[in-house]
């Protein structure tokens, strides 16, 4: 497998929209999700070859490989990019990751405190994780000023020299007046707006441009057909709706990557770092509370999934926001009876979409929201290195091809402490 990275720079405003099931009002998303991303290229394959979806020849062409097989390509969602200056004003890219639902901030002030008026960021999962084990409530306060705390709303955030930014995507109204379709004219009392995202982050002479980055994993037989077909036509794909009215320009940037042989290797050192600031937290900061209710047993490691993208799970037929012990060993074929679910921290959402190939809307999905963590413990590590490393590439749940289910092993955020808040 390789990785084909996706710079999409906006050259229009972008109308991703989504509409909540049984609401009026069409939302527009913070991102492009690899659903879009996916359509837009299928699309303009389809486009030039002279096939519809209807008619396709499915035996074994390279569209069946990359789209409709059982392992077709996966697109992951693109988010915001964010761009940094460093002393020698060189333009450095940092990777995006989503904040987990275990981060808290101020309620009056939340953000980083790299933010105007941030109060600073801190996790919790580890303080939640032993206050458990000693059966007290854990309700923490805001370092800075005593203050409540609550979860920040942030979603997206980038590490640049070790100072944390939350990166976010600028929207705005577009006013659109109805046409009378006879007379080709405007239409009296007809007057709507479309909520899309911004194609450049300031207005003026220079205004910034606004890009987005998304990558695609895909066989190796076919990343350099896909990654000269992106180049080759980089100004030819639309995203989004209205395109009709202008919007959904973009211009794409592909550049093929290998995937790292010691993924495994990166993982276990997750693995064993998590698991040492847990123990040393319970030590050094929770002993003094005396005997707790369990014990921390040493000769477990711990780890977490940490969502990076919604998920649809499934458990027994059945939609759930909860990746069990069992879930976890079927999605990475491993056999391990002492792995245990520590803890869960989960919220839900609904999506649907539309279909292009179809014509028809998508079925609605509950989705567990990006952001959700799950802590797991085992007594025998060295079986979920390589597996899990795979689990980061392919992703969990259903339809991970669009998207969803992108996963994140250990998030680093988990271990800023709350007297360490950033």
């Amino acid at each position: 497998m390789k990785r084909i990275q996706l710079e999409i720079k906006a050259l229009s405003p972008l109308a991703i929209s989504r509409q909540k099931p049984g609401g009026s009002v069409s939302e527009c998303e913070d991102y492009i999700p690899g659903s879009v991303i996916r359509g837009a290229i299928a699309s303009e394959i389809l486009k030039q070859s002279g096939q519809t979806f209807a008619n396709l020849n499915k035996n074994g062409d390279d569209f069946q490989a990359l789209f409709l097989s059982d392992e077709p390509a996966i697109f992951q969602n693109a988010y915001p990019n964010v761009y940094k200056i460093d002393k020698n004003n060189f333009r450095i890219e940092e990777e995006v990751k989503i904040l987990p639902a275990t981060a808290l901030s101020s309620k009056t002030n939340p953000g980083f405190t790299t933010d105007d008026k941030g109060n600073g960021v801190f996790d919790t999962l580890f303080d939640r994780f032993c206050a458990d084990y000693y059966g007290y409530a854990y309700e923490p306060n805001c370092p800075t000023d005593g203050s409540r705390v609550d979860s920040p709303g942030i979603i997206f955030y980038s590490v640049f020299n070790d100072e944390y930014y939350k990166i976010s995507s600028q929207k705005r109204l577009l006013t659109r007046v109805g046409i009378n379709r006879r007379r080709a004219t405007s239409e009296e009392e007809i007057l709507y707006s479309i909520e899309v995202l911004s194609e450049s982050e300031s207005r003026g002479k220079n205004p910034k441009p606004v890009s987005y980055l998304s990558s695609i994993i895909v066989p190796d037989n076919l990343s350099d057909l896909l990654g000269k077909f992106i180049d080759k036509n980089s100004l030819n794909f639309r995203l989004g709706g209205s395109i009709s009215r202008g919007l959904g320009k973009i211009e794409i940037q592909s550049n093929i990557l290998e995937i790292q042989d010691n993924s495994s290797e990166i993982i276990k050192e997750k693995i064993e770092v998590f698991t040492h600031k847990l123990y040393t937290r319970w030590k050094n900061q929770w002993s003094i509370f005396g005997q707790p209710l369990q014990d921390l047993s040493e000769n477990r490691q711990y780890f977490t999934l940490n969502l990076q993208a919604d998920t649809i799970l499934t458990e027994k037929w059945q939609r759930t926001t909860v990746i069990t012990e069992k879930m976890l060993k079927e999605f990475t074929d491993v056999d391990d009876e002492s792995l245990k679910l520590e803890a869960a921290y989960s919220s839900y959402d609904y999506r649907s979409g539309w279909n292009s190939a179809w014509g028809l809307m998508k079925d609605v999905e509950l989705v567990t929201n990006k952001g959700s963590v799950y802590l797991f413990s085992t007594t025998q590590p060295k079986k979920w290195y390589l597996n899990l490393a795979e689990l980061e590439l392919r992703g969990v749940g259903e339809r991970t091809y669009e998207g969803f289910g992108k996963v994140e092993i250990c998030n680093a955020f988990h271990l800023v402490m709350r007297e360490e808040f950033v």
